[in-house]
Formats: C-alpha cells, sequence, structure tokens
C-alpha cells in the first residue's frame, strides 16, 4: 500500500492527533510489558523533532461504552513520560469541553494523553455507521493533522483508526510504515525463494492465508495442530488429534492444489494425555511418524525429522514469514519444534534472509526464545498481520492519504 508517511508531509509546528496502540496488560495499575509503549517512541520522537503539539488516543481493554478506572490509560501516560522522560499529561476524557480547552492550550513540543476511546460505544459501533462517524469527527476537531501508528488495530473500522481520517490530513507513523514495507514487500515483491510458515491450532483460522500464500509463496510449511487435519485429508490415523471434520475436504484440494508447495511435519510428538487447562503432560511423549499416530495418542509438537526437513527449507529460502506455532508451545516438553523453527529463523537472517514474524503467538514464541533481536521484523499485530497475509485491505491503512 503507497500511503503517506509522517516523512512525506510538512508537520512542522502542527497539532497533531496520534492513534497508539497501548492495550497493554495492567494489574494494580501497574505495566507488566510496555512493548506497545515503547513501539510508539520513534514516531512520538520524529513528531516532537518537528515542534508538533502532540495529542495520543488510544484504547485499553473492552470497557463497553462505560467509563470503569480499571480501564483508564493513566498508566501509560506516567510509563510513556518514563520512557520519553518528559511530562504527559492526561485528559479526563477524550472528547467533551474540558479536553478540547486543554487540546486548545496544547503547545509544540507537549505531550496529551486522552482517555480511553472506548468508553464511548461509538468508538467500535458495527452497526451505527453515522454515530461512529460524528464520534470521529468530535477526535478530530482536536488537531491539525491525523497518524496511525497503531498497526494492531488497523484491522478494525473504528472511530479513532479509521475514520478520523475521513476529516483530516491523514497519515501513517513509523510503526506502520516499518509494518507496511516488510510485510507488504514479503507478500507482494519478495526476494526468492519465499517460505511462508504456518502453525496454530486452527485450520479455519488460516483458511484465507493459505489460499492466498499458496498463489504467492514457493513453499508453505504447515505444523500446529492445524495439520492433523491435513493428515486426516491424506487419509491417516491421527487419534485424538485436533482436527476440523468439516475442513478435510477443503484440506484434500490444498494438497491438491498445492501439490509440490506444501510441506507437512513427517514426524510427531504425540502422548496418551495432556491437561490443556494447566498446560501440562499426563503421559510421556513419544515420536513417531505421520502415518503412525497411535488411536488412543495426540500431536502435539513436530518431531526431530520434521524440525530438520523445515530447518533445510528455511535455510535455503530468502524470505520467510511465520505465523503460528509448531505445537503447545505454552509446554516446555512440547514447546522444542516451535523454538527450533525461532532457531532456524535466526540462522536464516544470519545468511541474509529476510525473516519476518507475523505477531501473536509466533511473537511470544520467538520472544520467549529470546531472539527478538536476530529476526528482520517481528510485528506488532496479530490480527492485522493475519489479514494482511490473507491480502485483506485493512481499514486502518486504507482511509490514509496515498502518495
Amino acid at each position: 500500500m503507497n500511503k503517506k508517511s509522517i516523512q512525506d508531509i510538512d508537520l512542522k509546528g502542527k497539532k497533531v492527533i496520534v492513534r497508539v496502540d497501548y492495550n497493554v496488560p495492567i494489574k494494580n495499575g501497574k505495566i507488566s510489558d510496555n512493548a506497545r509503549i515503547a513501539a510508539s517512541l520513534p514516531t512520538i520522537k520524529h513528531l516532537l523533532g518537528q515542534e508538533c503539539a502532540i495529542i495520543l488516543m488510544s484504547h485499553l481493554g473492552r470497557p463497553d461504552g462505560e467509563k470503569k478506572p480499571e480501564f483508564s490509560l493513566q498508566p501509560t501516560a506516567v510509563e510513556l513520560s518514563r520512557l520519553l522522560g518528559k511530562p504527559v499529561a492526561m485528559a479526563p476524557d477524550c472528547v467533551g469541553p474540558e479536553v478540547e480547552k486543554l487540546a486548545l492550550a496544547l503547545k509544540p513540543g507537549e505531550i496529551l494523553m486522552l482517555e480511553n476511546v472506548r468508553y464511548y460505544k461509538a468508538e467500535d459501533d458495527k452497526k451505527d455507521k453515522e454515530g461512529r462517524k460524528a464520534f470521529a469527527k468530535r477526535l478530530a476537531s482536536l488537531a491539525q493533522v491525523y497518524v496511525n501508528d497503531a498497526f494492531g488495530t488497523a484491522h478494525r473500522e473504528h472511530a479513532s483508526t479509521a475514520n478520523v481520517a475521513e476529516f483530516l490530513p491523514a497519515v501513517c507513523g513509523l510503526l506502520i510504515q516499518k509494518e507496511l514495507d516488510y510485510l507488504g514487500k514479503a507478500i507482494e515483491h519478495p526476494v526468492r525463494p519465499l517460505v511462508a510458515i504456518l502453525g496454530g491450532a486452527k485450520v479455519s483460522d488460516k483458511i484465507p492465508v493459505i489460499e492466498n500464500l499458496l498463489k504467492k509463496a514457493d513453499k508453505v510449511i504447515v505444523g500446529g495442530g492445524m495439520a492433523y487435519t491435513f493428515y486426516k485429508a491424506m487419509g491417516y490415523e491421527i487419534g485424538k488429534s485436533l482436527c476440523d471434520m468439516s475442513l478435510v475436504d477443503t484440506c484434500k484440494n490444498f494438497l491438491a492444489e498445492g501439490a509440490g508447495k506444501i510441506v507437512l511435519p513427517i514426524d510427531n510428538k504425540v502422548a496418551g494425555d495432556f491437561d490443556f487447562k494447566n498446560m501440562k503432560l499426563l503421559t510421556p511423549l513419544k515420536t513417531v511418524l505421520c502415518s503412525a499416530i497411535p488411536a488412543d495418542s495426540e500431536g502435539l509438537d513436530i518431531g526431530e525429522k520434521s524440525v530438520e526437513l523445515f530447518r533445510g527449507i528455511i535455510l535455503s529460502a530468502k524470505t520467510i514469514v511465520w505465523n503460528g506455532p509448531m505445537g503447545v508451545f505454552e509446554c516446555a516438553e512440547t514447546a522444542k519444534g516451535t523454538f527450533a523453527i525461532a532457531q532456524a529463523m535466526a540462522e536464516a537472517t544470519g545468511k541474509g534472509a529476510v525473516t519476518i514474524i507475523g505477531g501473536g503467538d509466533s511473537a511470544s514464541a520467538v520472544k520467549d526464545a529470546g531472539l527478538v533481536e536476530k529476526m528482520t521484523h517481528v510485528s506488532t499485530g496479530g490480527g492485522a498481520s493475519m489479514e494482511f497475509l490473507e491480502g485483506k485491505t485493512l481499514p486502518g491503512i486504507s482511509f490514509l492519504n496515498d502518495k
């Protein structure tokens, strides 16, 4: 998508309203993971360098249109102030006379954090489009330019993520620009071979992604729980493994269409019983070929032979996109396949390949493996990156001004 960014327009001295993604974990007023706040710093610092007056807005959780104190963005303003080493004022609301007064008085170089936009039902009301646009207009009235830097919510057509762009010059921030540069180029203009790695629990979550990537990629590796529906389509016994029977025929079609492209695990780690509530093995793991899963067992990870097969494909690629773990990575015994893939991607990066992690569980796995710095790009948006891989248009980006 050829969209304007904050580097493409004159922002000198302008009042700018920025949609950030500060939907961070907060307990008892304390933030346990500030990664999303830290990710917004390049954009904020660029705007400060342009002597902008900055108004930040975000959602936090699901307060369902009510002003609940536990969903206040106050802790994020405190954390941002700490990271920047300068004051960040906290507004009592996100719209209204008091907010308008604060925004009007905001001087170049100053930052104002608005309160949770989801305190208003109009923010994400799917039915009342006019009400949503009216709310967006109130937000837009606070500034002269709109910047969207919240890739994690770019797949939602909400007032603050999309509709504000209908009332102001609208560009993306540096975080979204980075996502577009890496994800967009990887799918539309990759250095080949392009390898896509898809995992996770359900085939149903990835059908549009598989459809799109079969057209774009040179190889599509399929692992995780979704592999077992493919095995079923091949006529294999899968025991108690996860399977979506309604999609067996769909997987048969994918296997026919993607002959030579789709690569499945050749062996799996299975167990007779697993406690998914506590993420704990109840019976020992054993490794079996994909065609020899016992009827009383379920697949929980890929085996060593699959790791070597996938590693070879990864190391021969020039562009690799990964979305979804290879097994139950929340348990140490069944996380080895996922971490081995992360390690292979880190090696590929070292050999000059472009390695992209498509957010969500894959990003968590790479972080747990301590390999974030060894990837070319780790996406900040799980749902957004998924829809990007599906080839969908993201409202939070499509509403921005074209170059």
